[in-house]
């Protein structure tokens, strides 16, 4: 289908834009005739005036959900229906993504749809958490609570996730910078030396030889090697789309030194606060473990997550599958433990999310001051690796000249 632009009169007489995919200008007008809106132009767009998706990966971000979610629980708590606070929302958000679809949800609603329903038709702008979680709050007429429930959810998520990414971020600066230098040195500084060392006429020590060829490797084949990164880097991007060898690399990712126990404690805060903020709604847990499943990133996770929405439905507490799993630490099942006990489910959830919440800070802080020096470490002995191999000629034809 075609991309069409349009210019409309919707049922407020209010003048408005947007993009549309259609079969032709002629079915695009009457889907949106239909629709209660009169248009005004239709044109299809070319590859120049066609928008541009910048959304990497389709999906907006945990800070978005959360601004979405608050802004909707504020207009709602002042009585306005869902309808006019969606007409709201789409006039004041500025991603365009967030706005085509807030407008999509809204002809959705005003057709007779649920909400959940319309934000269903939405999966790469709104996660099926958050559309379980308003299916549960229109049944349960509780649907301004639930909001500020996922706004609350949606912000703790990202300030999580922006804390990794900041913590990354200086180490990822040295590596560029140090990957920078020594490619600058391979390729401009040791090249100066090579004419040089071929009039010397002596035998090259091994270490001199070796960087030698590594430089005229990089300077001759660059293109060969530019071609080996794209090859490696599709390759794994291969690999994670296959099951078997996805499983491969989830499991390498748990057991990484340093990473995997981030891994581990971060699935661990997630896991915790998805549950509690589905079960207090009121959704069934083997739905809610389906549904927390999806959220995680490692594969082994995910398969352990839904392996455990099996075991709960045979009848097996929460507890003891993921204590068998042998992946969770024993804090998350000791303390689900209690909560099937004592009937606090959701309380004891709140208090393991809370609690690995300050144990992913406080791993990323230790992640990140040691990953800072041992690369640093890392580019010392390179560089040192190329000094000692321009400087041993040098210094071999200097004894030589003394000894004469």
């Amino acid at each position: 289908m075609a991309s069409f632009s349009y210019v409309i009169i919707d049922q407020r007489g209010k003048e408005k834009r947007g993009a549309i995919e259609g079969d032709s200008e002629e079915k695009v007008k009457s889907a949106l005739k239909a629709e209660g809106l009169i248009p005004l132009s239709v044109k299809e767009q070319s590859l120049l005036t066609r928008d541009l998706n910048l959304d990497i990966g389709g999906r907006v971000k945990p800070r978005d959900l959360s601004v979405f979610c608050r802004q909707f629980a504020s207009v709602l708590s002042a009585g306005v229906t869902i309808i006019s606070a969606l007409q709201m929302l789409g006039d004041q958000t500025e991603k365009k993504r967030m706005k085509t679809a807030i407008r999509e949800i809204q002809a959705s609603v005003e057709k007779g749809e649920t909400l959940a329903n319309s934000m269903g038709r939405q999966p790469k702008i709104f996660p099926p958490l958050l559309v379980n979680m308003v299916e549960a709050g229109e049944a349960s007429g509780s649907l301004e609570i639930t909001f500020e429930r996922m706004a609350l959810h949606f912000e703790k998520d990202s300030k999580l996730k922006g804390l990794i990414k900041q913590a990354m971020i200086y180490p990822m600066v040295i590596c560029i910078v140090a990957i920078g230098a020594i490619s600058i040195m391979m390729t401009v500084v040791v090249p100066n030396f090579i004419a040089m060392f071929e009039d010397m006429d002596t035998q090259l020590p091994a270490i001199t030889q070796f960087v030698v060829r590594i430089s005229s490797f990089m300077v001759r084949k660059w293109w060969l090697l530019a071609i080996l990164i794209a090859l490696a880097a599709g390759g794994i991007m291969a690999l994670r789309k296959n099951p078997s060898s996805a499983e491969v690399l989830g499991k390498l990712a748990l057991r990484t030194p340093l990473f995997g126990s981030l891994i581990i404690k971060s699935s661990s805060s997630g896991l915790a606060r998805t549950l509690s903020t589905m079960i207090t709604a009121g959704i069934p847990l083997i739905d809610a473990l389906q549904i927390t499943a999806r959220t995680m990133d490692n594969i082994i996770v995910k398969k352990c997550l839904m392996n455990a929405s099996e075991e709960v439905a045979r009848g097996v507490p929460l507890s003891k599958p993921l204590e068998y799993s042998k992946i969770f630490p024993p804090m998350v099942y000791h303390m689900i433990s209690i909560g099937e006990e004592t009937g606090n489910m959701e309380s004891m959830l709140d208090r393991v999310a809370d609690y690995y919440d300050e144990e992913v800070e406080a791993a990323t802080k230790a992640l990140t001051t040691i990953l800072e020096p041992l690369i640093i470490v890392i580019m010392a002995l390179v560089v040192g690796v190329i000094i000692m191999a321009i400087m041993s000629p040098m210094m071999s034809l200097y004894s030589s000249i003394d000894k004469a």
